[in-house]
């Protein structure tokens, strides 16, 4: 982008200016459109319930191969709590009431990947095995026992194809944890940030890390390349991936059943507010696109990013989307928050959001841990820092003029919001303890001033 250009959209979006300095924000996405959004997700129905069935038939498979799956009896589900403590912390902390519910969908608990990658990553990783194991006979109709993908005749199989990804962390572990578990040989190409337990532990299990000194859009297209250069590779793509986003969409028929088992009932008069953490985009989109088919214009999605990484803000507030980076506006997407660490956001996922999306606001990395520390104080429950962008949303819900614009100011009561918290239980213990503390430190800090 010249200097031009970038002046052009600075005048067209003079929140830029703001971003420019890093300085968190809270915006409204004036394209919100409920008629149209409505429209888009019940015609991607399809998409979800294909994925909601592959997660069905491979149950067998995950129970088979994990014990901590076997105790779920195979089902990729995490659980919905509320948070009462950490609600009365947020309304002491910013003076602001918190009306309604304050719920966390605790991703960071999903078996094995322990990140709401495992929705995604290991849908197109069974995607691509039960393709496979059609074309070369190994399963019969989809009414098989998926178990029989463990055995050494499928391992032979399997062997013979590639699996690879660009990461900055958690997409990487999904994947290479369940590709090895098959047989197939992974390459994770992760960029600069990625946290040096991550890559160790991906190569505990057998995966090829390659890494880069550069962000995650370089080390995602230098993946892409040298795949395309193998035979028998497949590249999963956390830019372009219908079946990653598909994946993630059925969540969203979790979080309903769990809603109702919980006596929670979303409707026009008691709206869902969902606050999701956001790099590239493919795990917040491909959950908004599911919450929009289940719950209509009674949800409302909003996308949380670092002030140092705000790609998805920037790309689909001036609708240019992968056509810029932050990096075009001197943003140095550098953050704390790993798995947000991205620099130019995914156009497949934002042409999709424009309709769908309520708003995004970016938060600054001291503020993470604040909030990490906070919901460990409370709660005792721990979430990775990148997990925690979405904790300051209800607040700043309140604190907007948003509730007046959509005519919500009378059912502040009945608002439920939900936190998604997208990871973190494979943080090793030592770092869990150091990032507690460092939460505790900067919170100490706030209550002197």
């Amino acid at each position: 982008m010249n200097q031009k250009e970038k002046q052009e959209l600075i005048k067209q979006h003079p929140l830029l200016e703001t971003l420019i300095r890093k300085e968190p924000v809270f915006w409204q996405n004036p394209l919100l459109d409920f008629q149209a959004s409505l429209k888009v997700a019940n015609n991607g129905i399809n998409m979800i319930e294909d994925a909601a069935r592959r997660f069905e038939r491979f149950r067998a498979f995950f129970s088979a191969a994990y014990t901590e799956y076997e105790k779920l009896d195979g089902k990729v589900e995490s659980p919905l709590v509320m948070l009462p403590y950490m609600q009365k912390a947020l309304e002491e902390e910013s003076g602001q009431r918190l009306l309604g519910k304050l719920l966390l969908k605790r991703d960071d608990q999903l078996p094995v990947a322990g990140s709401i990658k495992a929705r995604g990553g290991f849908h197109e990783v069974c995607k691509i095995a039960e393709e496979l194991a059609f074309k070369h006979g190994l399963l019969r109709d989809e009414k098989d026992d998926y178990s029989k993908l463990l055995t050494e005749d499928a391992r032979s199989l399997f062997s013979q194809y590639s699996i690879a990804v660009g990461s900055t962390g958690n997409l990487g572990l999904s994947i290479g944890i369940l590709s090895r578990k098959f047989g197939f040989n992974v390459s994770v190409h992760m960029s600069a940030d990625a946290k040096y337990w991550k890559k160790e532990l991906l190569r505990n299990e057998g995966a090829v890390v390659k890494e880069y000194n550069t962000d995650f859009s370089k080390a995602l297209e230098s993946g892409r390349i040298r795949c395309q250069s193998e035979t028998n590779c497949y590249f999963i793509d956390d830019e372009n991936s219908v079946s990653l986003f598909a994946g993630y969409s059925v969540a969203a028929l979790q979080v309903k059943e769990e809603l109702a088992q919980m006596d929670i009932h979303i409707d026009d008069d008691h709206p869902l507010f969902v606050y999701l953490p956001c790099g590239v985009g493919g795990g917040p989109g491909g959950v908004t696109f599911g919450l929009k088919h289940v719950f209509g214009k009674a949800v409302h999605c909003f996308f949380a990013e670092p002030t140092h990484s705000p790609s998805m803000l920037v790309g689909v507030m001036t609708r240019k989307h992968s056509d810029v980076s932050v990096q075009d506006f001197g943003i140095d997407n550098k953050t704390e928050a790993d798995g947000l660490a991205v620099g130019r956001p995914s156009a497949f996922v934002g042409k999709r959001m424009e309709p769908l999306l309520s708003g995004v606001f970016t938060v600054e990395d001291d503020e993470l841990f604040r909030k990490l520390s906070m919901l460990y104080q409370t709660e005792n429950k721990f979430l990775e820092p990148s997990a925690l962008a979405g904790m300051n949303g209800p607040i700043l819900v309140e604190q907007s003029d948003y509730l007046a614009k959509h005519g919500l100011q009378n059912k502040r009561n009945a608002i439920s919001h939900l936190v998604w918290g997208t990871g973190g239980s494979l943080v090793p213990t030592e770092i869990v303890n150091q990032l507690i503390e460092k939460g505790n430190l900067l919170n100490a800090k706030k209550t002197k001033r």
